[in-house]
């Protein structure tokens, strides 16, 4: 399976760098599965029906949140009646929504999505790594499932890499999100699960995090916040990172970066 996962959608400027590039990319890679970290796409601030339904008609298959879940009220409602949409599931029982589901392609292969929120520097949420083993007990690599995403939301690189080798063997792709930047360092590990610590923004990087310059440098420099904080709206990249699996096995053959657009160096395939 050819499987992309593109990273935090901030803004405007990420949300055009991925519905405009998705379907190219689509057609040109041959993807089976695309997945999307949107928790920043509604003006950085959570997401909305809307934007989902935008994402979904450029050819993006799942929709994973964060942190930032909850920043749009209605996505609380939403939520439910959205089966590709998914929050962590480490999350406190009874919250809305799903943190894994099990979405069958129309080529018939399975791919099994978990999505969890890391804890250091983070809220304070259910053990993820309890919940991450709470999904692979249920399903096997290759036999049950033909791809296993595993997407760990978090500001620790190293509870991020640890995550990586907890699933080592059991998932087709471990990779992490939150901290808005890419990270070099993927890899498949030695039990064949490709891993990157963190995928990157989908978004301006002329900006703190994909944020216009202007306030979080008020705060640093001054400790006082002067406004909201607002998505820059250049040119956005769209970073990702790809991934081919054996089709028997499930585990990885191949990872690489991809970046398009912007201001960062690029990386195609």
């Amino acid at each position: 399976m050819k499987l992309l996962y593109c990273g935090d959608v901030v803004g405007r400027s990420g949300r055009d760098a991925v519905v405009q590039r998705i379907p190219e990319l689509r057609s040109r890679l041959g993807l089976d599965f695309i997945l999307v970290n949107g928790e920043n796409a509604a003006a950085g601030f959570g997401i909305t029906g809307k934007i989902c339904e935008d994402f979904y008609a450029a050819g993006v298959d799942v929709i994973v949140l964060g942190n930032h879940a909850w920043d749009q009220r209605e996505t609380l409602s939403y939520i439910n009646s959205d089966p590709r949409l998914l929050r962590p599931l480490n999350y406190p029982k009874g919250t809305p929504g799903k943190g894994a589901a099990v979405y069958t392609l129309n080529s018939g292969k399975k791919v099994l999505v978990v999505q969890v929120m890391g804890r250091i520097f983070m809220d304070p949420l259910d053990d993820p790594f309890a919940a991450v083993e709470g999904e692979l007990s249920k399903y096997r690599l290759g036999a049950g499932v033909d791809a296993v995403i595993v997407d760990i939301h978090g500001e620790a690189t190293s509870e991020k890499m640890a995550m990586g080798h907890f699933c080592d063997g059991r998932a087709s792709l471990v990779c992490g999100t939150h901290s808005h930047i890419p990270t070099a360092d993927a890899q498949i590990l030695p039990g064949g699960t490709a891993y990157q610590t963190d995928a990157g923004m989908c978004g301006d990087y002329n900006s703190v995090i994909g944020m216009e310059k202007t306030e979080p440098l008020n705060r640093f420099t001054r400790k006082i916040p002067g406004g909201r904080f607002e998505p820059a709206n250049g040119e956005g990249t769209l970073c990702a990172v790809y991934v081919e699996t054996d089709d028997r096995t499930g585990l990885a053959t191949k990872i690489a970066p991809l970046r398009l657009g912007g201001r960062l160096s690029q990386a195609d395939l």
